[in-house]
């Protein structure tokens, strides 16, 4: 990966509705080259996938949720169905396995508190080997991006 292939990741990254014209002028090449290039990252696995990002407060999942969650013990079995189940779940956006105090740490978007509260009831606990949670609310978003720098 070359200086013009970070360049073109950051303005993809930036903003992926550019057309390949518009990416060309910016880079200084031909729509071709331009057209290779993103081919080539795409089937080398660096460009994963291309999203559309919504506005969470104007789909009313305003509510974050950052739950920090123990299981019983830590065999592969727990972990697996664990995970299996977790990622099932239409309120977790993000899932991490975690080193520390917790096993894991999900980011959960809902409408409020109610939303929360019936999620973690319904479905949140009722999952198997779940031995604690704590929940802490986001007050105000400092930086949110999905940039990488390359």
């Amino acid at each position: 990966m070359d200086t013009t292939d970070k360049k073109l990741l950051q303005l993809l990254q930036t903003d992926t509705k550019k057309t390949i014209k518009e990416l060309s002028l910016k880079l200084n090449l031909s729509v071709t080259a331009v057209y290779e290039r993103i081919k080539k990252l795409e089937r080398e696995g660096i460009i994963d996938k291309y999203v559309a990002l919504l506005n969470r407060n104007k789909i009313n999942k305003g509510f974050v949720v950052f739950c920090h969650l123990k299981l019983l013990q830590h065999t592969k079995e727990f972990i697996n169905q664990f995970e299996k189940e977790v990622v099932k779940l239409d309120e977790v956006l993000e899932c991490f396995h975690v080193s520390g105090d917790y096993d894991y740490i999900l980011k959960i978007c809902v409408k409020d508190m109610d939303e929360y509260r019936e999620f973690l009831v319904t479905k949140l606990t009722t999952l198997n080997h779940i031995g604690s949670t704590h929940s802490t609310f986001m007050i105000g978003e400092v930086k949110n991006t999905t940039v990488y720098s390359v």
